[in-house]
């Protein structure tokens, strides 16, 4: 391969695009100590900021998502041509060896150059339903390494799909290893072994530790933990229900301590909704220490995006899913119904329950608060579910392709 290969990492924009490539990224360089990483990306400031404190290079790419008003149909195309042209003249000025497409639009500018200058692509999709990146390009990557079965019926069929799980950040790796030891970790390619632990007998492990951010690990063994995911930016619609429906379940919350994540602009109008239903909450508006809070958790409320899902079944943390009903192709919808078949979670239909999103919450949480042995039954279902190596596999997937580079270089 070359000298010092380059590898860039092209999409973001949210961080189900951008956690999976840093968690490839690291282990690219445990193999490659010499490897030149960039991301290239929307520009936004959270996302050039968390791929900088990782040691990596950045640059932005113009780009536009699909707009829903035909006024912004101008500036679309313009954008996106303009985050082409960008991008071929970075893939030859920086001598790019290989091209990881991460999904968002970023990402489409970028591997479409890739493919025009005869760069290999690696396409990560992480959703059951593959976004316009891996449908439209999937025939001309190197390889489409995929998160779920359920993405080859979307596919090209001669596209060369490899479902290796979600890649998740280190703290959720690190974690899983010290929970269930390095003997747990599967072989590359295959379903999680099965092993299983309560929240009870992961908290332990974890006492010893130390204590993370918030205090929220730290906090007596003697509750129960349930841990409601608004996400970076909010779930409105959670954080409006989630209090609604937690005072309906009245004094079957006792007992449990509840931590509300409510993104950065929703958290007092939250802590709000508590107060008014008397309850006693932990709301914040983000968990820095998110996995030692997720391996001792007892019950989860989120989202259901495919990177979430992943972290939720290396924590073998039961969950109770809310699809956002707007996301591309209901692709979070179809992410839920594979976890939910597996016995994993619960699922409930936002676009089903307009005006009355609490009471469903109440009657789905309801058995889940009380009945232990159903909770540990979700646990083992989600565990089982766990891709541990994902992002190793991905990474030597990826020195593999760096490798036929040589090769072909050579041969010619």
């Amino acid at each position: 391969m070359p000298a010092s290969p380059h590898v860039l990492f092209a999409g973001g924009g949210s961080a189900s695009h951008l956690f999976p490539g840093m968690a490839v990224a690291d282990h690219l360089r445990r193999r490659l100590p010499n490897i030149q990483v960039t991301f290239a990306g929307s520009g936004a400031a959270r996302e050039r900021h968390t791929v900088r404190i990782a040691g990596h290079h950045y640059t932005m790419i113009p780009s536009q998502a699909m707009p829903r008003n035909p006024l912004q149909a101008v500036r679309f195309v313009t954008d996106n041509v303009a985050g082409y042209c960008a991008a071929r003249w970075m893939l030859r000025e920086q001598r790019v060896s290989l091209v990881v497409g991460l999904g968002g639009s970023t990402s489409v500018a970028v591997v479409r150059a890739a493919v025009a200058r005869g760069i290999p692509v690696v396409l990560l999709e992480q959703n059951a339903v593959p976004g316009r990146t891996t449908r439209w390009l999937s025939r001309a990557a190197a390889m489409v390494c995929a998160a779920f079965e359920e993405v080859r019926p979307h596919v090209h069929v001669q596209a060369p799909v490899t479902v290796t799980g979600n890649p998740s950040r280190a703290g959720f790796e690190d974690l899983y290893q010290k929970v269930y030891g390095r003997g747990a970790q599967v072989s590359s390619g295959a379903p999680g072994s099965g092993l299983a632990a309560s929240s009870a007998e992961r908290t332990p492990r974890l006492a010893s530790d130390g204590a993370p951010a918030l205090r929220i690990a730290s906090e007596s063994r003697r509750q129960r933990r349930l841990v409601i995911l608004g996400g970076s930016g909010g779930a409105r619609s959670l954080n409006e229900s989630i209090p609604g429906a937690l005072a309906k379940l009245g004094d079957k919350m006792n007992g449990w301590q509840v931590v509300h994540q409510t993104g950065e602009l929703q958290l007092q109008e939250t802590e709000a909704r508590y107060a008014r239903h008397g309850l006693k909450v932990l709301a914040v508006t983000h968990i820095d220490e998110i996995a030692s809070v997720l391996f001792a958790s007892d019950l989860v409320v989120s989202r259901s995006g495919g990177s979430t899902l992943a972290e939720l079944a290396l924590a073998g943390a039961p969950a109770v899913l809310v699809p956002y009903p707007q996301a591309a192709d209901n692709h979070q919808t179809a992410n839920a119904k594979v976890f939910t078949a597996a016995g994993a979670c619960r699922m409930i239909d936002e676009s089903q329950q307009i005006g009355v999103l609490d009471a469903a919450l109440a009657r789905e949480l309801d058995p889940l608060i009380t009945d232990n042995h159903l909770r540990d039954e979700m646990a083992r279902a989600m565990q089982r579910l766990a891709r541990p190596n994902a992002a190793s596999q991905i990474a030597a997937a990826i020195t593999d392709q760096l490798c036929g580079v040589v090769s072909g270089l050579l041969a010619a």
